[in-house]
C-alpha cells in the first residue's frame, strides 16, 4: 500500500471529519449561525466528504471512474 495513499486518505479523513463537526454544531447542538455561513458549512461538509470518499476508494484500490469523481458546479468560495 502506498503512503502516498495513505497520507491522502488521513488528510481527507481529518479534513471530512472537522467540517462535519462544525455541521453539526449547528444541527445537534443548536449553535446559531448566520444563513451566508450556513451554506459554506454545508458545501464544505459535503465538498470534504466527497475528497474522503474518493480517497477511501483509491486507498481500496478502486480507482475507476464514478459518482464520485464530479465536482461539477462546485465554487471555491470556503469562507462564505
Amino acid at each position: 500500500m502506498g503512503q502516498d495513499k495513505v497520507a491522502e486518505y488521513k488528510a481527507a479523513y481529518e479534513t471530512w471529519q472537522r467540517h462535519l463537526a462544525a455541521l453539526h454544531e449547528f444541527f445537534l447542538e443548536g449553535k446559531r449561525i448566520d444563513p451566508l455561513r450556513l451554506k459554506g458549512v454545508l458545501n464544505r461538509e459535503a465538498r470534504s466528504k466527497r475528497l474522503y470518499d474518493q480517497a477511501r476508494l483509491r486507498l481500496l484500490g478502486i480507482e475507476e471512474e464514478g459518482p464520485f469523481d464530479q465536482d461539477e458546479g462546485e465554487d471555491e468560495d470556503e469562507d462564505a
